[in-house]
């Protein structure tokens, strides 16, 4: 077998990669936030949480390569590095970056092959979204909330995502900004907006519905009036990997396909 042999993963989504190449016996470690597969969570050790791991830890599982995440991971690399251990920094931030990022881990484990099929399967994924939401009359605006306090927008990879079921995102301006505290909304904001989905995705805790409709003034809002608030579950949607495709997509689609049927049914007996 050629490439690294015992791989440390710190992060949830190149778990997922690696079992959809078909190379998980090169993982010697995972993220305590690992969801997918589930059988992965009693396969491999769990050596980090997110942004905090103990490089003992990880050492431990004798990695050969270490593969990490955006700045948030930067000091837990920086001491890997000096430790003496190759590690890899993912810093994806797009639906086009997480289809890099498995065409890069495919190379990475002379997986090309499989990488070209998965990524094609993921394309194909959208393709037939983007063909379903052609037939919206209209196009809903969508507030996704990644945070509840402060209230945070969504990240890019989730408004492109948003736009291919047929949405259009209301914060679409600053999904761009990679650092969530660049993406901090004013709660009035959202109401000037008049956002005709709510989508929360609270990353790391349960959405609370009951929570958005008490805010104030916030009954103004289409999306309350209409019961149009719903939860995606951060596993499934805030992950920059295949699952943000398969499944988070996927339940975009639904919420937005429903509200098309609700606006035409409130159309024929207006």
């Amino acid at each position: 077998m050629k490439g690294p042999q015992r791989i440390a993963c710190l992060t949830a989504e190149t778990t997922e990669v690696l079992y959809l190449l078909g190379e998980q016996e090169r993982i010697a470690g995972i993220s305590g936030f690992t969801t997918r597969p589930a059988i992965a969570r009693k396969a491999h050790p769990k050596i980090s949480g997110f942004s905090t791991a103990k490089v003992e830890k990880i050492l431990a599982v004798k990695p050969d390569l270490v593969l990490a995440f955006s700045n948030l991971q930067a000091d837990i690399a920086a001491e890997l590095i000096r430790a003496g251990v190759e590690v890899h920094v993912f810093n994806q931030r797009s639906v086009q970056g997480i289809l890099d990022m498995i065409a890069t881990l495919g190379a990475l484990t002379y997986a090309t092959e499989s990488a070209e099929i998965l990524i094609m399967d993921l394309r194909n994924h959208m393709q037939r979204a983007t063909e379903m939401a052609s037939h919206l009359s209209s196009r809903p605006k969508v507030y996704f909330e990644e945070w509840n306090d402060p209230l945070i927008s969504g990240i890019q990879w989730v408004a492109e995502l948003i736009e291919i079921a047929g949405g259009v995102d209301c914060f679409s301006e600053l999904s761009i900004c990679k650092s969530a505290k660049d993406r901090i909304i004013a709660p009035d904001e959202v109401i000037r907006r008049q956002p005709d989905i709510i989508i929360g995705s609270w990353c790391g805790k349960k959405f609370q519905p009951e929570q958005v409709l008490a805010r104030p003034e916030w009954h103004t809002i289409p999306a309350v009036q209409s019961g149009q608030v719903h939860e995606i579950k951060s596993a499934d949607i805030l992950q920059p990997g295949p699952a943000a495709i398969t499944h988070g997509l996927k339940q975009l689609q639904t919420i937005i396909q429903r509200w098309g049927v609700q606006q035409a049914h409130s159309k024929h007996w207006s």
